[in-house]
């Protein structure tokens, strides 16, 4: 008797009771009183429900009152944001890091009062060193030559990263495009290919061709060449990037149900309305490195000789390796490799892919850098960083590690108005962002979010200047891995340099002896013939 009153089924008894007793007030004093009755009948009858139903445990067990424990579970994530999250905590991106991109996009000038609030002597912390001759650039509009001949691209060092039409909302796509175009700067089209939303922004491209070929597809789903030259000849299409792999769900392909191909997207991709849409998780148009080097010459011709790329999240080491020894044994050269580091983001990917596959962008960075100096193709082949940049301090340190230019897409998006609400797979975003919901979508005003994409960019990239200036130094390309101080312990400091490996240039070619293990290991076992290295000797 004791569970009916105070108990797990006390709520439901009281409301069994309520609903007697305005059933009896609405007969005695007032038929008012009716409204009330039907309302406790309704949540009476609901515990009824959870009483007899198999399927949850909790509500079986506490009708009614178990419910609060699905609603307070639903609302935990907005809870956590706006009242417990510390402003450091990184959930992805932390309220401090949000913070910053809000103000930089506004144009408000991104300071901090009373010092850090990091702490330097944590494990893992990072800086810059200064130096006491800074310097002066005037001119902070870095730019990084890719690319060969007329149609050569002066990349700028930050760029906007993969967001596919679909994935994103049209107005989406069109401001970021949009604010590429006042800003000066690329916008990648993730695999989702060249829609018009993009073409709409007039902002320099960067195409992306994946395991679908979308946009220069047949039928059957393979590349089709007269229908790449025929886009590619667009002259806001700069770049061209084959995408290998991403960071956060390396391997994996994907499918975009039935219900989302609108006629839109199915135009936009080559591929009939309403039938699911296959992203295989591998290109049919090559299977080894010298087929993957032989078909970036390929687009290159029927691109007009325009730049290609590739981009991939590091796995097998040895894989990369083979593929820039097909490079060195071709003579075909890719004109960049955009690195993804498994720190990075997508509207949805598998839990077990996002914790635990991949090369987190540091590490991939270094490897990748090693193995085309060690090839003696660095100075032709640029790098690109990708995955969790955020910071003109983040761009400074990958650019030190090896990268060329860097690229974002969360970031971005946090500048047209994302707010972290991580619903982006359910077509119901908050900011009409990740959704192609007509009446989600009507609130993004292209005109004045572009301005705002094209600040972020600016002010960024002027903060870079920045932190070069107080090096001492004039150019990205300047920075060096001796730049970046890390500390290991609370009384181990090392710079960059004494961390990770070095190869020098053309080592591997000369067949001298190289720090870098997976070299070491690897570059002799790999051919262009295969993805996978020899036997290893006993």
């Amino acid at each position: 008797m004791g569970e009916f009153i105070w108990g797990r089924y006390a709520l439901w008894a009281y409301m069994g009771l309520a609903m007697v007793i305005f059933a009896g007030l609405s007969v005695v004093i007032h038929p008012y009183f009716l409204s009330a009755t039907l309302l406790f009948a309704a949540l009476f009858g609901l515990g009824f429900h959870d009483f007899f139903q198999k399927k949850r445990g909790v509500l079986a067990n506490y009708p009614l009152l178990g419910r609060a424990r699905y609603i307070l579970e639903s609302i935990r994530p907005e809870l956590r944001q706006y009242f417990w999250e510390a402003d450091t905590d990184e959930l992805p991106f932390s309220r401090n890091q949000r913070a910053m991109v809000y103000q930089r996009s506004k144009g408000i000038l991104a300071a901090r009062p009373l010092g850090t609030v990091l702490d330097t002597y944590a494990e893992d912390y990072s800086w810059l060193n200064h130096s006491v001759q800074p310097t002066h650039i005037d001119n902070k509009d870095f730019r990084v030559r890719v690319g060969k001949g007329k149609n050569a691209y002066d990349c700028s060092v930050l760029n906007i990263s993969g967001t596919s039409f679909g994935a994103m909302s049209p107005p989406a796509i069109q401001a970021l495009n949009t604010g590429a175009k006042l800003g000066g700067f690329a916008h990648n089209t993730g695999e989702g290919s060249f829609s018009k939303y993009h073409k709409m922004g007039g902002g320099d491209i960067i195409w992306q061709i994946s395991t679908g070929y979308f946009g220069c597809r047949t039928k059957a789903g393979t590349f089709d060449a007269a229908v790449f030259k025929k886009i590619a000849q667009d002259p806001q299409i700069k770049m061209i990037e084959i995408k290998l792999s991403q960071g956060a769900k390396p391997g994996h392909g994907g499918m975009l149900m039935a219900p989302k191909v609108t006629p839109e997207i199915a135009e936009t991709r080559g591929i009939e309305p309403y039938q699911d849409c296959i992203s295989p998780s591998s290109h049919s148009e090559f299977s080894t490195p010298r087929q993957l080097v032989e078909f970036i010459e390929r687009l290159r011709k029927l691109s007009g000789g325009k730049p290609v790329g590739f981009k991939l999240c590091i796995g097998h080491p040895w894989e990369f390796a083979a593929i820039v020894k097909a490079m060195v044994e071709t003579g075909i050269l890719a004109d960049f490799v955009t690195v993804d580091g498994s720190e990075g983001g997508t509207g949805a990917a598998p839990v077990e892919f996002t914790d635990h596959l991949g090369c987190p962008l540091r590490d991939a960075i270094i490897y990748v850098d090693n193995t085309l100096k060690g090839a003696g193709v660095r100075q032709h082949v640029k790098i690109a960083a990708s995955g969790k940049i955020v910071s003109a301090y983040d761009m400074v340190r990958h650019l030190a590690l090896g990268a060329d230019w860097c690229n974002m897409a969360r970031p971005f998006m946090m500048s047209l108005g994302c707010i972290q609400a991580r619903d982006c797979a359910s077509g119901e975003c908050p900011t009409g962002l990740a959704t192609m919901d007509p009446k989600r979508f009507r609130v993004v005003d292209v005109e004045h979010r572009a301005k705002r994409v094209a600040n972020f960019q600016a002010n960024t990239v002027l903060a870079v200047g920045e932190m070069l200036e107080a090096s001492g130094l004039n150019a990205p390309n300047e920075l060096t891995r001796r730049h970046i101080v890390r500390r290991l312990s609370a009384s181990k400091i090392l710079l960059a340099d004494q961390i990770y490996p070095k190869v020098e240039d053309g080592a591997l070619i000369r067949g001298e002896k190289v720090d870098d293990p997976r070299l070491a290991v690897y570059w002799d076992l790999v051919t262009p013939d295969s993805f996978q290295p020899t036997e290893l000797s006993n």
